[in-house]
């Protein structure tokens, strides 16, 4: 099939069996199987940025009702929704996440609030240039003792975390907000709750400088599919929230709908 010609906005042509879309921003990331098993980096591993602009070319296997667009540039959260068999875009909503952490915290906004306006600040972003699709907006956020963490800049900044969440339990707050013109339609907040053994430095030392490629986008420096389940004495909650995605209500509430076959 020959390719049209590009424009700013998404181009999306369907026939019996593909969906083909075009857009210069959307990114690209590994189409294979055994995603959830190991071969995404982290909860937050970023996907590779194509050369060619097209996003891909997918393989529709059910009849679904409606575009949809994931607002987030995380390769685990791409790869949870392909895995469970919806077709879909990427455009990552990108905002100032550091100006509005500062100003909703500093209003006395709470971890679970933070997670859920970044979520829907992403969503809107790219609903506004979409207004017919369904578009996903999500984010994370890790607290512990009342302080939220952002992600590690340096090994250093990792080890501070870690010697802190060290035989405490903290919380993971996954939002998702999916918008139809312009307008959040849906929203869900799952809570996590993940207990740290007591770890030693010298170990810790070693964990970071065999991971910090993978665990330096990952809040809290780990990632559970990996080595970093060896920190944790319990974890009480949803695995797919820990990844980053309430996966579990948002296909239901996509099915309760119709928009994916039931």
């Amino acid at each position: 099939m020959p390719y049209g010609k590009l424009s700013r906005r998404p181009q999306v042509r369907y026939t019996d069996t593909h969906i083909w879309m075009a857009d210069p921003d959307c990114l690209t990331y590994p189409h294979t199987q055994g995603h959830l098993a190991g071969q995404i980096k982290s909860r937050t591993d970023p996907p590779r940025r194509s050369q060619a602009v097209f996003h891909r070319a997918i393989q529709m296997t059910n009849t679904q009702s409606r575009q949809i667009i994931l607002a987030s540039a995380s390769g685990i959260r791409a790869a949870m929704l392909e895995n469970a068999g919806l077709v879909f875009a990427v455009q990552p909503g990108r905002i100032d996440e550091q100006a509005v952490k500062e100003s909703l915290l500093a209003g006395g906004g709470k971890a679970r609030d933070l997670a859920d306006t970044l979520a829907e600040m992403k969503a809107l972003k790219i609903s506004d240039r979409n207004p017919d699709a369904l578009v996903i907006g999500a984010d994370q956020v890790l607290e512990c003792d009342g302080r939220v963490f952002s992600k590690p800049e340096t090994p250093a900044d990792a080890m501070a975390q870690l010697q802190f969440l060290s035989g405490k339990t903290h919380s993971l707050h996954a939002a998702a907000v999916v918008c139809e013109n312009g307008q959040p339609i849906w929203r869900h907040v799952g809570a996590v709750r993940l207990t740290m053994h007591d770890i030693s430095d010298s170990y810790l030392t070693d964990y970071i400088a065999r991971n910090w490629d993978s665990v330096r986008h990952a809040v809290g420096c780990y990632k559970i599919e990996a080595e970093g389940v060896r920190l944790f004495s319990r974890i009480d909650g949803d695995f797919f929230h820990i990844l980053g995605l309430p996966l579990i209500e948002l296909l239901t509430w996509l099915r309760i709908r119709g928009d994916i076959p039931a």
